[in-house]
């Protein structure tokens, strides 16, 4: 089989996923669907480490697959680089996890089928975006994602359920029109819709007016989408509502993907990084930082609590890419991985005290570690992460991204980092305190520990925190260090896609 042509199956496998388990959901026993979702998500995730190696052994920097064999500009692409390739595993790592987690979890739910409908659209939605080549797919791919997390939100029914669902898809269709209109401003002014061909002609025709209103919209649509200070309104209330599967993923990768890596692809490669850009980019982070965990330490509801500090972890990846250097990116792409593997075990196991004790309330809760030692064991393990404390991951990339603070002479930012892991420490000393330290409760003594399917996706996840740091060393760096490289290439992205 031709090397490109894995590409559409990262479209392929999710979206006949979410066809074949509806159309099939109601005539078999939940055993079947639950096989198919994990067979799926472990395709998902072999094709992610496949193309990580097929672009390790090919000569070109990036493979691109074209629909139809209808070269680009005229024809649609898909496109494979260091930095899709960087976040397919990101994505479908945390969706692998996150399908075995559900195995146990959504037991407490009532319509399986439609919930896996809606997980592996979103995930169509997600993949769909990263391997595109082109802005009106994308946008595309991104309103596939969006509407199926706005109907997973709400998926519990409840009238907190059903009204943060209803915020969420206002803000998200506000952000989605911010984006089309962006979206068509472009293609009147290059009269093309190839990303690599409308960065070819905004090289060569030069309407600073035109750019910089596109990018004001950009910001604002990526921004709302990322959650990113201030166009987090949405956040606090669609991540503690959604069942902890759905707030893992949105935490997770979605934002991540509908936000940061959509806005760091269009702003990097299309429109053309600029020291003001990043600057806004730069301020915008390190606010995300300090406003957002300063409101964490305020909230009792365990998952409200967690979605403040995505916010927050947000901000790091922001202003590590704001930074614009080598050391910056690094630090923050480095970082959105590691976000995405322990900001997913934490809800995974907020959802886990949930299942056991029907509560996310902290004050409600004590000494849990006595019943459920796997939950807090991996709880611990994900907060020091979340919290930048060595040797786990979280330290290794936040600590990249004060240096390059230092090295570009940013000492404000650098500060902001540093109080901000400090307020986040602070954070999640309170959240092992009431928790799982103390006495445990009378009504908790009859509780017993997850089913093993949640305490494997938690244990996975727990691992790769502890061994995060180890992706900086010379034998793997090269995971990093190829989307960093696509980054830097700036519009220079043009004349590998369209060569």
């Amino acid at each position: 089989m031709n090397t490109v042509n894995i590409i559409p199956l990262f479209v392929i496998i999710p979206l006949f996923s979410a066809f074949f388990i509806s159309f099939i959901g109601r005539f078999v026993k939940r055993a079947y669907i639950n096989l198919v979702s994990v067979i799926a998500c472990s395709s998902l995730l072999f094709l992610s480490f496949s193309g990580l190696n097929l672009l390790r052994s090919s000569a070109a920097p990036a493979l691109v697959y074209k629909i139809g064999g209808w070269a680009p500009p005229f024809g649609i692409c898909m496109v494979l680089d260091g930095l899709t390739n960087f976040m397919l595993i990101t994505v479908n790592l945390v969706a692998f996890f996150v399908s075995i987690y559900s195995l146990n979890y959504m037991d407490k739910y009532t319509d399986r089928p439609k919930f896996l409908t809606l997980f592996f659209l979103m995930l169509t939605g997600m993949n769909g975006l990263i391997v595109t080549g082109d802005l009106f797919n994308l946008f595309v791919f991104l309103e596939i994602a969006s509407i199926a997390s706005y109907a997973l939100v709400a998926f519990g029914t409840e009238a907190e359920e059903l009204e943060a669902s209803f915020k969420y898809t206002i803000m998200g269709s506000l952000a989605s029109s911010f984006i089309f209109v962006g979206i068509a401003f472009l293609y009147g002014f290059t009269s093309t819709l190839n990303m690599a061909d409308m960065a070819s002609i905004l090289s060569a025709k030069q309407n600073i007016w035109i750019v910089n209103f596109v990018a004001v919209l950009f910001l604002m649509g990526f921004g709302l989408k990322a959650a990113l200070m201030p166009f987090h309104g949405w956040i606090a209330d669609a991540h503690p509502s959604a069942p902890a599967s759905i707030s893992a993923m949105l935490s997770g990768v979605l934002i991540k993907t509908l936000g940061i890596y959509a806005l760091m692809r269009v702003f990097f490669n299309v429109l053309g990084m600029t020291d003001a850009y990043l600057s806004v980019l730069m301020f915008l982070g390190s606010l995300s930082i300090i406003v957002a965990v300063i409101l964490a330490l305020s909230q009792w509801d365990l998952k409200r609590l967690l979605a403040y500090h995505s916010i927050s972890q947000i901000g790091y990846v922001v202003l590590g890419i704001g930074l614009g250097t080598p050391l910056g990116i690094l630090g923050g792409l480095f970082h959105l991985f590691n976000h995405s593997i322990f900001k997913s075990l934490l809800f995974l196991t907020s959802g886990a005290i949930d299942y056991s004790t029907g509560t996310r309330d902290l004050k409600e809760m004590s000494g849990l570690r006595e019943k459920l030692p796997v939950t807090a064991k991996t709880n611990l393990i994900a907060s020091m992460s979340i919290a930048g404390i060595p040797p786990f991951n979280g330290f290794f990339s936040k600590l990249i991204i004060i240096f390059a603070c230092i090295q570009k002479g940013c000492i404000g930012y650098a500060l902001a980092a540093v109080i901000g892991s400090i307020l986040t420490l602070a954070s999640f000393t309170k959240v092992q305190k009431f928790a799982f330290f103390g006495e445990l409760k009378e009504k908790y003594k009859a509780i017993t520990e997850v089913p093993l399917a949640m305490k494997l996706s938690m244990i996975g996840l727990a691992i790769i925190c502890i061994l995060g740091g180890f992706l900086l060393l010379p034998s793997f760096r090269f995971f990093l260090n190829d989307a960093v490289g696509v980054l830097l290439e700036g519009r220079d992205y043009a004349k590998i896609i369209l060569k």
